[in-house]
């Protein structure tokens, strides 16, 4: 796997930065307490705001979709839905996101664009999801000023991934991104400037090929994001 920078993420060091931070509590990612810290947000800074900028791009609003899928009786296991970037993509090729794309003119919203994407690109329907909020903007290396749409969503969805933009479409357990211990922090310098970013694979188990595991390499700015969602909610449950 290589990106735009030309080196592979997975080969670059790391550290856990868990510190002293615990993992959200199962029973703090249920619904009804997102539905309640995202109407009552406490005081919180972001710890990632922006990237080191690749050349002088114009910048470009855009929105993405937090899918918070509730399985389980009564959504006790929700899952995050993440996609896999087509190869043949101008940015961000190949790479694990969250559903999303620019702000489109025709958009009353950002809320309305990220359902909007999510739609396009994997077939959730907007019926599905219940929007709680937002998170900060996120600022890409590309300039995309990116705002994430958090949504709880519909465990009976039907998805249909666009095989113009997906190649594929998954799920990992939100208990999973919201502990510290599974979220690495990666530094790399080039031509002076250092860059740093988190990364949380997940080995998600295929049912299909005998109980082997494939891993979903989450990194950049989906997993900046993520990040910034744990420290979110970690401030909200500290009071």
């Amino acid at each position: 796997m290589k990106n735009s920078l030309g080196f592979d993420p997975r080969q670059v060091p790391w550290t856990l930065q868990s510190g002293h931070w615990s993992p959200i509590e199962a029973r703090h990612l249920m619904a009804d307490r997102l539905r309640w810290v995202f109407q009552n947000p406490p005081e919180w800074t972001p710890e990632l705001k922006k990237e080191p900028q690749l050349g002088l791009k114009s910048p470009a609003a855009a929105a993405v979709l937090i899918p918070i899928v509730l399985r389980g009786p009564d959504g006790q296991n929700p899952h995050v839905l993440l996609t896999q970037r087509t190869q043949h993509l101008s940015s961000h090729a190949g790479q694990i996101a969250f559903p999303g794309g620019k702000v489109d003119a025709e958009d009353i919203s950002v809320e309305h664009a990220a359902l909007r994407e999510a739609q396009e690109e994997v077939g959730l329907s907007p019926q599905y999801v219940q929007v709680i909020g937002t998170l900060p903007t996120y600022i890409t290396g590309t300039a995309f000023h990116i705002t994430p749409v958090v949504g709880l969503v519909a465990p009976e969805i039907s998805i249909t991934p666009n095989p113009n933009e997906v190649d594929d479409v998954f799920e990992v357990p939100l208990a999973f991104l919201m502990n510290p211990e599974n979220h690495r922090l990666h530094e790399f310098e080039r031509d002076g400037v250092l860059r740093q970013w988190y990364s949380m694979p997940y080995e998600e188990v295929d049912s299909n090929a005998f109980g082997l595991t494939q891993e979903r390499f989450i990194w950049g700015a989906t997993a900046g994001m993520i990040r910034n969602l744990y420290r979110f909610l970690l401030a909200a449950n500290s009071l």
